[in-house]
């Protein structure tokens, strides 16, 4: 208890610089936006400003990429309860409750309520991440080439099956993001491959190039498809005057959210589950917790606080195993590795240990983004909401803009243009075909993990493939990766068969 509090004191000195306060408030600031803005989501905003942070120190650059991440949780909610319109998956749910609260005329409770739910949940998280992190990075240093290899194997296969869609066509987008990662130079040998003449790519495909074109591109190319969308603000009053909530919501919201924290802790911290089955389960919990379930879906006050609380203690736990064993849980926690590669960092347990000060600093300056996001939420709701009355075809433009400037800024090359277009074509073409993209960039992130781990562990063994089973740990990642895959393969079988089994509508 006592290394947590020195460590903690170690961080603060290093989140309380003025370099990370500015970039901290500068990630919550661009996330609340993102979130609040329909159709963009944490994937898209993360990657668009991935390269700002390369011209930054290490810690500097993660701080603020995780301050877009959960301000992104945060602000999703506003178009939920305003304008029924999420501004991510994970606030899809707080539509349910959360917009017949706004036609009430009780939007401003319904906001101010998310905000405390959001830092009661994040709290928590962050109060596990300081606990459980260091004790994984210990158990992770005795890790060898195989159980990494093994590990790897496991994280790929749960954050392609678990997640919604198919399992098969996850696993497919899986081995193509791992085929895209062996573009380049062989690591040991330095020969080229798969570059097919062009030396540009004789170092691998740009990993910024292929987030953004995947989630940024790929997204406005979609939107822009499906035509310009306006919104109307209703009458929802989110003036000072309606913001406080009355006793009886207070009782109301402490016990749900102390629940949806839990449940959205342990959903994070597994890879493939994430913030938006997190906030589900968490609501579908407490519908059957409560003893008048028939409220849910007409204004309970239960149905926004804790999936709130949730998803923003699933996205703060997703730290857990991403900065503790390397393995990031969803494709957010890939790109947060490739940052942490791009500045010269290896991703695994080396980094709690090696590295205190980017992680503690980083753990640190988690608290104060909550804190930050907190007092900017709320007195910007009016700011958030006339946003979401810009045109989108306004904003399209200056945000492929954005996207050029950006990528062609990390190494000057106008070869990396023409990768995110072709990355962001695609990525809409997987978006027609119902092709999840996630799992592509989680294998292009693992994909030289896994090949650098796998050679070593064959070397060590002359050459012997029972060597991951021979050894205990790797033997037991590679059974729980058999059975995440067969119990996701029958899920989805069984899912598939109810779902033909239902009669058609005769209207």
């Amino acid at each position: 208890m006592l290394d947590i509090f020195s460590n903690a004191a170690l961080g603060l000195s290093v989140a309380v610089s003025p370099e990370n306060l500015l970039f901290c408030f500068i990630g919550v600031l661009l996330g609340t936006l993102v979130g609040t803005l329909p159709g963009i989501g944490a994937l898209a905003g993360v990657s668009l400003l991935l390269p700002v942070t390369f011209y930054v120190e290490p810690t500097t650059a993660l701080v603020m990429l995780a301050g877009i991440y959960y301000g992104v949780t945060y602000g999703g909610s506003t178009a939920a309860i305003l304008l029924n319109l999420p501004g991510s998956s994970a606030a899809a749910v707080t539509c349910l409750d959360g917009y017949p609260m706004a036609r009430q005329g009780r939007a401003g409770v319904a906001l101010f309520m998310t905000t405390i739910a959001s830092f009661v949940g994040g709290t928590f998280a962050i109060i596990l991440l300081m606990i459980c992190t260091p004790l994984l990075a210990r158990v992770g240093l005795n890790f060898g080439p195989a159980e990494y290899a093994s590990l790897v194997v496991l994280g790929l296969i749960a954050a392609s099956t678990i997640s919604s869609g198919s399992p098969v066509r996850g696993i497919a987008m899986v081995v193509l993001g791992l085929l895209i990662g062996t573009a380049g130079s062989d690591f040991e040998t330095g020969r080229l491959r798969f570059t097919f003449g062009h030396l540009e790519i004789a170092d691998g495909i740009s990993f910024v190039a292929i987030a953004m074109g995947l989630f940024g591109v790929a997204e406005l190319l979609n939107n822009i498809g499906s035509g310009a969308r306006t919104t109307t603000v209703s009458r929802a009053d989110y003036s000072w005057s309606k913001l406080y909530p009355t006793r009886q919501d207070w009782r109301d919201s402490w016990g749900p959210m102390g629940r949806g924290s839990v449940l959205g802790a342990a959903f994070g911290i597994l890879p493939g589950t994430g913030a938006s089955i997190a906030s589900f389960i968490a609501y579908a919990f407490e519908k059957r917790w409560s003893r008048t379930p028939g409220r849910f879906g007409n204004g309970a006050i239960e149905g926004i606080v804790a999936p709130e609380s949730a998803n923003n203690a699933a996205a703060q736990a997703g730290f857990i195993p991403t900065l503790s064993l390397g393995i990031p849980g969803d494709a957010v926690m890939a790109l947060m590795l490739g940052a942490l590669i791009i500045h010269g960092i290896t991703p695994g347990p080396q980094v709690v240990t090696s590295h205190p000060e980017l992680f503690w600093g980083l753990v640190m300056s988690f608290w104060i983004g909550n804190i930050f996001l907190v007092f900017l939420h709320l007195p910007l709701i009016g700011v958030w909401v006339r946003i979401l009355l810009v045109p989108y075809k306004y904003l399209y433009p200056s945000m492929l803009f954005f996207i050029c400037i950006g990528v062609y800024s990390v190494s000057n090359s106008s070869f990396d243009i023409l990768l995110v277009l072709l990355f962001g074509v695609l990525g809409f073409a997987m978006l027609k075909l119902d092709l999840p993209a996630a799992p592509l960039l989680l294998g292009v992130v693992l994909s030289p993990i896994l090949e650098n781990n796998l050679r070593r562990a064959m070397l060590i063994s002359g050459g012997d493939p029972l060597t991951f089973v021979e050894r205990p740990i790797s033997a037991g990642f590679l059974l729980a990766a058999v059975v995440v895959l067969v119990f996701s393969l029958n899920l989805f079988k069984r899912g598939k068969g109810s779902q033909q089994a239902v009669p058609a509508d005769p209207d």
